[in-house]
């Protein structure tokens, strides 16, 4: 019981570890210049808000398309849109991979996908660890990826 408790309380450090890692990325994005401008992570929210109203009234908006596999990305990244205004979707018959987003060019290469990226990183380092941890403790020790060996000689004919 003592160990599931002490696993319990490390599961949730990690978890704070990595909101917070994700607060100072969306801070980052946002231009925070402080250290208490960096804790308010809505305000940061709030400020890439107004900075993409503000260029999407200059700059007309474009389609991209982006592939994303993986379904925890994928779902991050729709979060990501939605939270700064934008509206992902994909067209019908379209693979559920893609997600289509119509904004300003300099939105998407300047803020979303690298601010995507980089919380998408810090994401998939955080479930990687997790699935590390269990995978050894309750499968197998040795979780990593298979060895890679030399192709056999081809037979002649």
């Amino acid at each position: 019981m003592a160990n599931q408790t002490l696993k319990a309380a490390v599961d949730m450090d990690a978890e704070q570890k990595l909101r917070e890692k994700l607060r100072k990325i969306e801070a980052l994005f946002a231009g925070a210049a402080t250290a208490g401008e960096q804790a308010a992570a809505s305000a940061a929210a709030e400020r890439i808000r107004s900075r993409f109203a503000e260029t999407g009234a200059r700059e007309p908006a474009e389609e991209f398309k982006f592939s994303i596999p993986d379904p925890w990305s994928r779902q991050l990244f729709t979060a990501l849109c939605r939270r700064y205004g934008l509206r992902p979707f994909r067209y019908t018959r379209m693979h559920r991979q893609t997600v289509m987003v119509r904004a300003p060019a300099s939105i998407v290469n300047g803020t979303l996908w690298p601010e995507f990226q980089e919380l998408s990183d810090a994401l998939c380092a955080h479930l990687l660890a997790i699935t590390d941890r269990i995978i050894s403790e309750e499968v197998y020790a040795m979780a990593w990826e298979a060895e890679e060996i030399s192709e056999p000689a081809l037979l002649k004919s």
